[in-house]
């Protein structure tokens, strides 16, 4: 049978046919997204509307491989660097985006959305302040419209420099936001090491900022975990699937209740397993094995072409976990959300409520 998500994952032994009833579910129980790029978020309707308002030079062919989901297609980087070079030019496009994308996830059952977006590469057409304000406007304007409480993570641009990054802490701390809650980095993780990057993260948390790193990503090595929760101090991982390596660091995470932001689809591109090993063998399945937390996230969703609902689903009905085991994540993003413990324990009473009285009126799948 295929996949739920054939466009991205292959056959799986736990895939089964689903009804509308649970197609419904997946849409609509209460949802926090951690793990999400505001770039990626970009359809392709408002991606070539914003190349004609810039002039951008890109041509109708590159913006369709952009949009591509093939056996080898263009990586998210290569497009996020072609927005930044010459498309997201003005400040109004990053609120457009995210008034967008708020939409978008409030008719899937997101309550509370934290949008990484990257300063260092848009610098050179706006100022961190007007970038900060456009996409805030976004937030208070997505949240008063479709009901989703936004916030944001600055984050660092790994392929630029250290002293980039701390040049971003300033601006952080020079003109702080109630909504800009956080400091992040991602990028690409290859020859980019979180060591680097010390300096700034030590920077954020003596400013009162919480921190996360992208580490452990695509087969970069497990020490990129232990350098992201040891010396950059983060209690929240975003990927992590290397930690599978080394199992006394999966026993150090657990013991530290760490909690990762996983994504169950934006590693089969780089997978080293055959489609018939992928699912079994995937290193989310090992992670929840191993005791540690974690909760699935949509990263790149337009670019991916794979919505926040449809990356619940394929923790059902491509990873194989269970209902009982999509509680516990959903009470997992709910611990590591960056909100204060009253509001958690609010979300954790309504949240599993509603979750369970959706759940209870599920046919039984053969």
């Amino acid at each position: 049978m295929r996949s739920t998500n054939p466009g991205f994952v292959p056959d799986s032994p736990f895939t089964r046919e689903l009804t509308p009833e649970w197609e419904a579910f997946f849409s609509t129980f209460p949802k926090a997204e951690l793990h999400c790029h505001l770039l990626g978020t970009i359809s392709r309707e408002t991606f070539t509307d914003l190349v004609a308002q810039s002039g951008a030079p890109v041509t109708a062919e590159e913006i369709e491989g952009f949009y591509t989901r093939g056996d080898k297609p263009v990586g998210v980087l290569r497009i996020f660097r072609a927005l930044e070079s010459s498309i997201l030019t003005k400040p109004e496009y990053l609120r457009r985006i995210t008034v967008e994308h708020m939409e978008r996830v409030a008719a899937q059952g997101v309550r509370y959305i934290e949008f990484f977006w990257n300063w260092t590469g848009l610098a050179q057409h706006m100022t961190y302040e007007a970038a900060q304000a456009a996409i805030v406007q976004g937030l208070r304007e997505g949240g008063m419209r479709f009901g989703v409480i936004g916030r944001l993570i600055p984050s660092i641009d790994r392929e630029a420099t250290p002293e980039d990054a701390v040049r971003l802490v300033e601006e952080m701390r020079a003109h702080r936001a109630p909504e800009t809650i956080g400091l992040g980095i991602d990028y690409r993780e290859t020859g980019h090491e979180p060591e680097n990057f010390w300096k700034a993260y030590r920077m954020a948390r003596e400013a009162g900022f919480f921190v996360t790193a992208h580490a452990g990503e695509f087969g970069e090595h497990w020490r990129n975990v232990e350098t992201a929760m040891d010396l950059l101090e983060c209690s929240r991982i975003d990927h992590g699937y290397t930690i599978t390596d080394n199992p006394a660091l999966m026993a150090k995470a657990r013991r530290r209740g760490v909690i990762f932001s996983v994504v169950p689809t934006n590693s089969y591109y780089l997978r080293t397993f055959t489609d018939e090993e992928w699912a079994v063998r995937h290193p989310i399945r090992a992670m929840v094995r191993a005791g540690l937390r974690v909760f699935p996230n949509s990263d790149d969703p337009t670019m991916h072409q794979v919505s926040i609902s449809e990356s619940w689903k394929l923790m059902y009905n491509w990873l194989g976990f269970t209902i009982g085991d999509l509680r516990q994540f959903m009470l997992n993003s709910i611990d590591a959300a960056w909100v204060d413990d009253e509001l958690k324990a609010k979300w954790s009473v309504e949240w599993t409520a509603e979750f369970d009285r959706l759940a209870e009126g599920l046919p039984k799948l053969d």
